[in-house]
């Protein structure tokens, strides 16, 4: 099954849209999307900060900054 993983922070201005656009096409196409915040995590921070917001589908990274809902549709249908 096709897991989505968008990584976000409270701070983050790109974030509301690409959250938007990832519960539409997931819901959509009926993937399971987890909502990650990861304002405070060190690690987490660390590792995605300077991208977010990221999109992960089954743990590889296929989106940072933004997010197409075509492009978004088309690789979720490619992993299904």
């Amino acid at each position: 099954m096709t897991r989505a993983s968008l990584f976000t922070a409270a701070d983050c201005h790109l974030c509301e849209p690409a959250r938007a656009v990832a519960r539409a096409v997931c819901g959509e196409l009926g993937v399971t999307l987890e909502i990650v915040d990861i304002t405070g995590d060190v690690d987490l921070e660390t590792r995605y900060r300077p991208q977010l917001p990221v999109l992960e589908i089954d743990g590889v990274r296929a989106f940072k900054f933004y997010l197409d809902a075509e492009d978004l549709r088309s690789r979720l249908t490619a992993q299904t």
